[in-house]
């Protein structure tokens, strides 16, 4: 009996360093990331400001302005949806008996929100560019601060209107393993208004993509037959700034879509 006893209690010991092993490897899994994207984020946040009060020029400030707020809304997304997955990691994830919470609703909404939020104002950057490429006088015309305001104001009610479905009973948030995160419910028990939100929220990403891709296509053919055509000696220095947004905008719809399109 005393052996047996031991052997359980160097058994339960053995499982208790292993959790803790497994907690602190899960941590620094959800730390790492979070303190890199708060970090390039906070930093990214320090130059578009300042180019921005430096910017004279309209088509450069309207971009800044979409390139700060999707700065801002990528920052939050890091911090807010990161510190809850923290917080689960370290008390050692939901309990098997809970499917879904207060905390479980709020991260499931946080990450539709600031998953599709980045999508969505990506789009609007590379169709403003597109205009401002292919139409230069249209966009002079059409695209203002105060609409580009607007612009990003109706893109961050939708991504929380979908956010907000569940609430509505379209779709539910539930427990992902290893219990540590949630997210919509597609595994276990799915309804018709879960297939139906799933579809939503991908549908709506991968257009958001894919008119990205489409748009910044257009704009850097438009500008690739430009540079071709222009004379030698020529005045280049307008079309100097759109080559170097359409560059970035590039890189922005590439990240995007190695880190969304498996999900969506």
């Amino acid at each position: 009996m005393v052996e047996a006893m031991v052997t359980d209690m160097e058994h339960q010991q053995q499982e208790n360093v292993t959790a803790l092993q497994n907690q602190t490897s899960g941590a620094m899994i959800v730390v790492l990331p979070m303190s890199l994207g708060i970090i390039s984020n906070t930093v990214a946040l320090f130059i578009l400001v300042n180019a921005y009060s430096l910017q004279r020029r309209h088509s450069k400030a309207t971009f800044l302005l979409f390139a700060t707020s999707l700065v801002i809304t990528d920052f939050f997304g890091h911090v807010i949806p990161g510190a809850l997955v923290l917080r689960l990691y370290l008390s050692g994830g939901a309990s098997p008996e809970d499917s879904s919470d207060s905390m479980c609703q709020f991260l499931g909404g946080s990450m539709v929100f600031f998953g599709l939020c980045p999508l969505l104002i990506g789009c609007a950057m590379a169709a403003e560019r597109c205009l401002g490429v292919t139409k230069p006088l249209l966009h002079l015309s059409l695209v203002t601060k105060t609409r580009t305001k607007v612009c990003l104001s109706v893109i961050w009610l939708a991504a929380l209107s979908v956010a907000l479905l569940p609430c509505f009973q379209v779709g539910s948030y539930t427990y992902q393993e290893p219990k540590t995160w949630c997210f919509i419910n597609v595994l276990n028990d799915t309804m018709e208004v879960n297939v139906t939100f799933v579809v939503l929220f991908s549908g709506l990403g991968l257009t958001s993509l894919a008119v990205a891709l489409v748009c910044n296509t257009i704009s850097g053919l438009t500008l690739v037959l430009a540079r071709i055509r222009r004379q030698p000696g020529s005045h280049h220095s307008a079309r100097s700034h759109d080559i170097e947004m359409v560059v970035q905008l590039v890189g922005i719809t590439v990240t995007s879509c190695i880190c969304w399109s498996p999900l969506l």
